[in-house]
């Protein structure tokens, strides 16, 4: 006689516990909504490509404690991201793409609309692209008459506290550009956005060289993880 076929192993025990939760996670996503769902569970999501066979749930809440939000994880430098254990390329790169992807929307809002109508798409792209770089950055937005945005060039990067601005580099860059109309932008990598001494010379010595060129020079806006300032707004040019 034959020898029985041994029943199959209940299918059940051998999946894993995080499937039935990656699945109820992504259901409360798409009825729900993304508001719905917390900082921690959309990295969590974010991370199931990265991670398939692993709860990633650990994963999400270990960067979130170690950053402080879901903006900052995506920002955080790479090499800081592989101080959290468990992160390898595989998550870096997932995490770097949701973060080229928060920014490449963000500057498409600005090219869509006149910019000065649109300050709060400003403010979101300037801080989605700069607030959480570990060093500091100095951006221009170039504007024509209409306040539409030519041109987005990060023209200096430098140290955790400092970047070299030459005000006639900046002013050339404008001519070659044909922009009648700057935004400065710059981030302070400490989280506060307050302006420094230098900061209010600095935007005022590039004031001074554009005018007489037909360049107005809008605002400078400094970013930070703590919020923004506009020197325009304080008062300060």
């Amino acid at each position: 006689m034959p020898a029985k076929s041994r029943p199959p192993q209940d299918e059940a025990a051998e999946t894993p516990h995080y499937h039935g939760h990656r699945e109820r996670l992504r259901e409360r996503f798409y009825s729900a909504g993304p508001d719905a769902l917390s900082d921690y569970e959309l990295l969590e999501m974010a991370l199931f490509a990265a991670i398939p066979r692993r709860d990633t749930k650990p994963l999400a809440k270990a960067l979130l404690k170690k950053f402080g939000s879901f903006a900052e994880v995506i920002h955080a430098p790479e090499a800081r991201l592989r101080e959290v254990d468990g992160i390898k390329d595989a998550s870096v790169n997932q995490l770097k793409l949701i973060a080229a992807a928060a920014s490449r929307i963000a500057k498409g809002e600005i090219k869509r609309s006149v910019a000065l109508s649109s300050w709060a798409d400003v403010i979101d792209y300037c801080r989605s692209s700069m607030a959480f770089a570990d060093k500091e950055q100095f951006r221009l937005l170039f504007l024509d008459k209409k306040n539409r945005l030519i041109a987005d060039e990060v023209q200096q990067t430098g140290t955790v506290d400092h970047t070299p601005v030459y005000p006639r580099e900046v002013i050339k860059r404008a001519l070659e550009l044909s922009a009648t109309a700057l935004i400065l932008v710059h981030n302070h990598p400490s989280g506060d956005p307050s302006p420094s001494q230098a900061d209010i010379q600095m935007t005022k010595a590039i004031i001074d060289i554009a005018a007489p060129l037909g360049i107005s020079v809008h605002d400078h806006i400094i970013v930070g993880r703590g919020g923004h300032a506009s020197l325009k707004g304080m008062k300060l040019i």
